[in-house]
């Protein structure tokens, strides 16, 4: 399946297809069992023509199991629940327990890791309201074991029904799918940028706008750690990632014809380089 939108905004790399399946597909990239990996690797080789799955028990990470619709995992992080709002924030070093419990785990954990176990990501200020940004979540238990990633070329629609398109794109990219995602529609907010893992704005939040009458796209990798990870695999360090529920994508296809892509502002953009 070819995207116009990809054509127009001459996408360097290929739109990425997120399909929830029943079976795996034979040969595709998945991490190790038990074994720590970041999501957006599996959509990075997926953005590089490959395919790539991930099932209950080779997420790579908690975070990443929540994202791609697994359930709360973060119950399952070392000291659980309240352990994971610790790192996310201040660190587990003063803690109840925390310094002893990153003794018994550091053999199994990266040093960056066990150093954020300890000291904390800081990515949120407190434990507290780390609890609230989980609540917040739209956590959700997909009906299937796989969640596949494909080059969207290789998509066939009369066996695979994709959940989600995803963009891999630059400012200007950006922008351009920013006003295509409004450019039918009566309203002027029709695209979100939430605060979330990378993994969570190509998974649970597009899984949630799907569900509505009008769904909104959803900007992604405003992650610092997985923009690290992807800028690693890409080597692009003006990335971000847009992902359309697929009731959207048809639309923003449909909308490619006759709109401001094909007149001299956008041509401008595309040819100032």
């Amino acid at each position: 399946m070819k995207s116009m939108m990809a054509d127009a905004i001459r996408l360097k790399h290929n739109p990425v297809a997120l399909i929830w399946s029943k079976e795996k597909p034979q040969g595709a990239m998945q991490f190790q069992e038990g074994k720590w990996g970041c999501v957006m690797w599996l959509v990075v080789h997926a953005a590089k023509g490959k395919t790539a799955v991930a099932d209950i028990k080779t997420f790579g990470c908690v975070g990443g199991g929540v994202g791609l619709g697994f359930g709360n995992q973060y119950k399952k992080f070392p000291g659980g629940e309240d352990g994971f709002c610790h790192f996310l924030s201040s660190g587990n070093e003063k803690r109840d327990g925390g310094k002893e419990l990153a003794q018994k785990i550091k053999p199994f954990m990266r040093d960056e890791a066990y150093d954020n176990f300890l000291h904390g990501e800081r990515y949120i200020k407190s434990p507290t309201l780390v609890s609230k940004f989980i609540e917040n979540l739209p956590i959700t238990e997909i009906p299937e074991p796989y969640v596949v990633f494909k080059p969207l070329s290789a998509v066939d629609l009369k066996n695979e029904k994709p959940q989600s398109i995803i963009f891999f794109v630059n400012p200007d990219q950006l922008s351009a799918l920013v006003v295509l995602a409004n450019y039918g529609r009566e309203s002027n907010e029709n695209v979100i940028i939430p605060y979330a893992a990378g993994c969570q704005t190509i998974g649970i939040y597009p899984y949630e706008e799907a569900k509505e009458v009008k769904p909104r796209g959803v900007v992604g990798l405003t992650d610092l750690s997985a923009r690290l990870y992807v800028r690693k695999q890409l080597g692009d360090a003006n990335c971000m990632t847009f992902t359309a529920p697929y009731a959207l994508f048809e639309e923003m296809e449909t909308n490619v014809a006759d709109s401001f892509l094909q007149r001299n502002t956008w041509q401008s953009l595309l040819n100032a380089d």
